[in-house]
C-alpha cells in the first residue's frame, strides 16, 4: 500500500506523514511531498510531470507522523499506544517551482522483488505565488488604519488562496482579546491564528485555543478595536516582526484574475469600532450576536466529577454538599449515557427503533440493579433540593468498536436522511465524514450548522428535557472538524465552516431548550465568532498547577473581552494529582468572583485514593482543616453575591459590555494596571485582584483612580496606587468602589 492525502488529515498544527507541506505550493519556497506505505513497501518514487518533461525523484525514508500525535499527544491514552503500529513514511523535498504552473504527480513503489509493482493515483497540483495589489482587495474600515502598499495576495493564476495586509499600531498600544487566550492578556509581540482547535492541557505554553475568535481591542491610543469578518484561519503577527504594524494574513477563496484593478471586488473584509472598550465591545456585539440573560441558579456553584457516574454516586455527592453546607446549584453527569448513542442511559432497557425516531421516556425500563434505576425521580430529588441537573453530550455517532443496536440504527438513518457531513472519497463522490480527531475516532458528525440535521440531531435528546425535566447540557468535543476538504449540508467547505461548527452546536442545544420551555443552558469548550449568543463556557482541560491556574485566568479575561458573558474554568484544575489545599482554596476564593463558579475532575478509573475535587476528598487527601471551612466560607459568600450577579449581568447585556472585565475595559489609558493583568472589574462595583502565586502570605493589589473600601476589613483606600495586605488561603483581595460600598457591604460582611 502506498497512500497519499494532498490535505492530510485536516490538523492545524501538524504535518501528517502522507501529505503534501504547503498544500497549496508557494514559488520560492520548498515543497515536502510525502507517502505512508505497508510494512512491504521497501522503497517509493516520484513521478513528477511539468507539463513537458517527466521527472522521476527517490524518496528517502522517514519517521511516522499521524494527526499531530507525536507533537501534541492525545485526549485519550490509546493514541499514543497507535504510534508503535508498524507503518512507514517516505518523503521527498522539491524546489524552484514556478508559478501559476500546473503540475502533475503520482508514487511508484514495491517491494524489492517488485519496485514498481503498487502506484498511487495522478494528483495535480498548481503553484501560487505572492504580489502586491491595490489596497481595494480588502474592504477595511478607515478607522483601522491599513499600512499603505501592504496587500498582497497569494495567486495560483486560478483561484486566490490567501490575502495579507498590515495595519498600524503606535507605540504604547495594547492588544487584546482574540477569544479566549491563555497565555498573556497584551498580546503585542505574540503569534497567533483563529482555528478551534482542541489542546488538551497546557494551552498556555502551546497556544492554541479552543475558542478563537479574530477579533481585537487596540487600547491605550485613540482607542479602536478590529474584525476579520471571515470563519477562515487568520494569522495575526502583532507586531512580532515589525514594531509598528499589526500583520494580518487570512485564508480567501476567489477567482483569480490576469490583472486585479482598482474598484475590485474585495476577498475581504475588516470592521473597525473606534472608542473605549465598552463601546468597541458593543458595536462587535451588534455585529455578531449578544449573550441572553440565563436563570440565576447559572450563577451558583457547579459540581461534577467524571467518576460520578451511577445515580447512587450523584446522590450521594447530593447529599454531601448538604452534610458540609456547601450548597450547589446545579449538577453536571458527563458519564451517564450508553457513550454510544449519547441520548440513552446507560444499562436502560428498551427495543431499538430501525426508524430511528426519537424515544420516549415509556420507551425505557431502567432495572434496578442497573446504573440508573429511576433518573426521573433522581432529577425531581435534585429539583426539590434547588439543584439543576445537565447532561455531558459529544456531537458525533460513535463507530469504534462496530456499532450495534440503536447506534447503528441511528448510524444508518443519519446516512439515509442526509443529515451528516460529509467528504470526498478517493473516487471523488462524498462520503460521510469520519472524526479525523484523536477522540471517538471515525465516528460520524451530524451537520449541526443546518437546522434540520440540527433538529434531527436533538429531537433524540427531546425526552429528556420534556419528560425527565433536564436543565442543560453540557455541549462539549465541538473541536471534531478537521480538513478544508470537509463538506457541508449548505455547499460549504470545510476551510469555511469548521470553525462555525461549535457555535452551531450550542445554538442546537440551546433550541431545544428553548422548544421545551427551558432556558437555553449549554455548558461548551469550543467556539468562534457567534458563541457569545449561546450559553456558557469553561476553559477545557488542565492540570492542578499554579502555572495552570495562571493561564486559565488569562483565558477568561480576553473571552470575555471578546463578549463571551457566561465563563468559568475547571477550579485548580481537573486532572492529574489533586491540587494541594494552598491552590484549591486560592482558586476556589478567585473563582467566587467569576460568572460561572464550578469543580469537575477527570475519571481515574475509581482507583484509590480518589482524585475528585470535592471539597471534603481535598481536605481528606490532603489533611489540612482549613479547606472545608474555607470552602463553606467562600460558598456562603457566592450565595451572598448572586443578586448582585444577577443585577450586573443584565446591565452588562443591557449596554454590551461584559460582566468580568480586564481592568483596560474602565481605566484604557492607566499604563499601570498592565503590570497586574490578573485583576478584573466584576460589575460595576467590585474588583478582584487574586492571588496566583504559591507561598504568598500577603498580595499587593495595582488600584485604578477613585476611591475604594477593602471588602473583607471595611478599610477605606484611595486609589492610583497599591495596596498590600495579609491575604489568607481562602479570601481573594476584593475592592469595592467607596460610593457602591453600601449596597453590597453584606455580601462581605453577613
Amino acid at each position: 500500500m502506498i497512500r497519499h492525502s494532498p490535505a492530510g488529515s485536516g490538523h492545524p498544527y501538524s504535518v501528517d506523514t502522507d501529505q503534501r507541506d504547503p498544500v497549496d505550493p508557494v514559488a520560492g519556497a520548498p515543497l515536502t511531498l510525502g507517502v505512508r506505505t505497508s510494512a512491504e513497501v521497501d522503497a517509493v518514487l516520484l513521478q513528477w510531470h511539468d507539463g513537458a518533461v517527466m521527472h522521476e525523484h527517490p524518496l528517502d525514508r522517514t519517521a511516522r507522523r499521524s494527526r499531530g500525535q507525536s507533537v501534541d499527544g492525545g485526549h485519550l491514552a490509546s493514541a499514543q499506544a497507535r504510534l508503535a503500529r508498524a507503518a512507514r513514511g517516505f518523503a521527498v523535498t522539491l524546489t524552484d517551482l514556478e508559478p501559476h504552473r500546473s503540475y502533475r504527480y503520482r508514487f511508484v513503489g514495491g517491494p524489492r522483488d517488485a519496485p514498481s509493482s503498487q502506484r498511487t493515483r495522478w494528483f495535480d497540483v498548481r503553484v501560487a505565488a505572492w504580489r502586491g495589489v491595490p489596497h481595494d482587495l480588502v474592504a477595511i474600515d478607515a478607522g483601522a488604519g491599513l499600512v499603505p502598499r501592504s496587500v498582497e495576495i497569494l495567486d495560483d493564476g486560478e483561484r486566490l488562496v490567501r490575502v495579507r495586509f498590515s495595519l498600524a499600531l503606535a507605540a504604547g498600544e495594547r492588544v487584546a482579546g482574540f477569544g479566549e487566550r491563555f497565555d498573556a492578556l497584551d498580546q503585542r509581540g505574540a503569534q497567533l491564528d483563529s482555528v478551534v482547535f482542541e489542546q488538551y492541557k497546557s494551552q498556555g505554553a502551546e497556544r492554541k485555543t479552543y475558542l478563537p475568535m479574530p477579533f481585537a481591542h487596540v487600547v491605550g491610543g485613540r482607542g479602536w478595536g478590529f474584525h476579520v469578518r471571515t470563519s477562515r484561519r487568520v494569522w495575526f503577527d502583532v507586531a512580532a516582526s515589525t514594531p509598528d504594524r499589526l500583520q494580518i494574513e487570512a485564508e480567501v477563496e476567489s477567482a483569480s484574475t490576469a490583472s486585479l484593478a482598482r474598484n475590485s471586488t474585495p476577498v475581504i473584509e475588516i470592521a473597525a469600532y473606534e472608542g473605549t472598550p465598552h463601546a468597541v465591545l458593543d458595536a462587535f456585539l451588534d455585529e455578531v450576536g449578544r449573550p441572553e440573560q440565563l436563570p440565576d441558579w447559572v450563577l451558583r456553584l457547579w459540581a461534577s466529577g467524571n467518576e460520578w457516574n451511577t445515580q447512587l454516586e450523584v446522590m450521594r455527592q447530593a447529599n454531601l454538599h448538604r452534610e458540609h453546607d456547601i450548597p450547589v446549584g446545579s449538577i453536571v453527569i458527563e458519564a451517564w449515557s450508553d457513550e454510544s448513542t449519547f441520548h440513552v442511559w446507560r444499562d436502560a432497557q428498551y427495543t431499538p427503533r430501525e426508524d430511528a425516531a426519537p424515544m420516549r421516556l415509556a420507551d425505557f425500563t431502567f432495572p434496578a440493579e442497573g446504573a440508573w434505576p429511576d433518573p426521573k425521580g433522581m432529577v425531581d430529588e435534585l429539583h426539590a433540593r434547588d439543584i439543576a441537573l445537565l447532561l455531558w453530550q459529544i456531537p458525533l455517532l460513535k463507530m469504534r468498536p462496530h456499532p450495534r443496536g440503536q447506534v447503528r440504527h441511528d448510524a444508518d438513518a443519519a446516512v439515509r436522511e442526509g443529515v451528516l457531513i460529509r467528504e470526498p472519497g478517493p473516487d471523488g463522490r462524498l462520503r460521510p465524514y469520519r472524526n479525523r480527531g484523536w477522540w471517538f475516532p471515525l465516528g460520524l458528525m451530524p451537520d449541526l450548522t443546518d437546522d434540520r440535521a440540527a433538529e434531527w440531531w436533538t429531537e433524540k435528546r427531546r425526552y429528556l428535557v420534556d419528560e425527565l425535566g433536564i436543565d442543560g447540557f453540557k455541549t462539549d468535543g465541538g473541536e471534531h472538524a478537521w480538513g478544508r476538504e470537509l463538506r457541508y449540508l449548505d455547499g460549504r467547505c470545510g476551510d469555511e465552516a469548521n470553525n462555525t461548527f461549535p457555535v452551531a452546536y450550542a445554538k442546537a442545544y440551546g433550541d431545544l431548550l428553548r422548544r421545551a420551555g427551558k432556558a437555553p443552558v449549554t455548558f461548551s469548550r469550543a467556539g468562534f465568532t457567534g458563541s457569545q449568543a449561546h450559553g456558557a463556557f469553561w476553559a477545557g482541560d488542565e492540570n492542578s498547577t499554579w502555572e495552570a491556574f495562571r493561564w486559565s485566568l488569562f483565558a477568561g479575561l480576553n473571552a470575555t473581552a471578546s463578549g463571551v458573558l457566561y465563563w468559568g474554568w475547571d477550579v485548580a484544575g481537573f486532572s492529574g494529582e489533586i491540587p494541594t489545599a494552598e491552590l484549591y482554596l486560592r482558586s476556589m476564593a478567585a473563582a467566587a468572583f467569576v460568572p460561572i463558579m464550578q469543580y469537575h475532575s477527570e475519571f481515574n478509573h475509581h482507583r484509590s485514593p480518589s482524585r475528585d475535587r470535592t471539597p471534603w476528598n481535598i481536605a481528606e487527601r490532603t489533611g489540612n482543616e482549613l479547606v472545608l471551612p474555607g470552602v463553606q466560607r467562600i460558598v456562603a459568600l457566592r450565595e451572598r453575591l448572586v443578586p448582585y450577579l444577577s443585577a450586573e449581568t443584565a446591565w452588562a447585556i443591557d449596554t454590551g459590555t461584559s460582566l468580568m472585565r480586564p481592568l483596560f475595559f474602565d481605566w484604557p489609558h492607566d499604563e499601570r494596571l498592565w503590570n497586574a493583568p490578573l485583576q478584573w472589574m466584576l460589575g460595576r462595583s467590585i474588583l478582584v485582584c487574586p492571588v496566583t502565586t504559591e507561598g504568598a502570605h500577603s498580595h499587593t493589589a495595582t488600584l485604578p483612580e477613585g476611591e475604594w473600601v477593602h471588602a473583607f476589613s471595611g478599610e477605606s483606600v484611595t486609589g492610583g496606587g497599591t495596596d498590600t495586605r495579609e491575604v489568607p488561603w481562602d479570601e481573594a483581595p476584593v475592592y469595592v468602589r467607596a460610593a457602591d460600598w453600601t449596597a453590597v457591604r453584606e455580601v462581605f460582611q453577613a
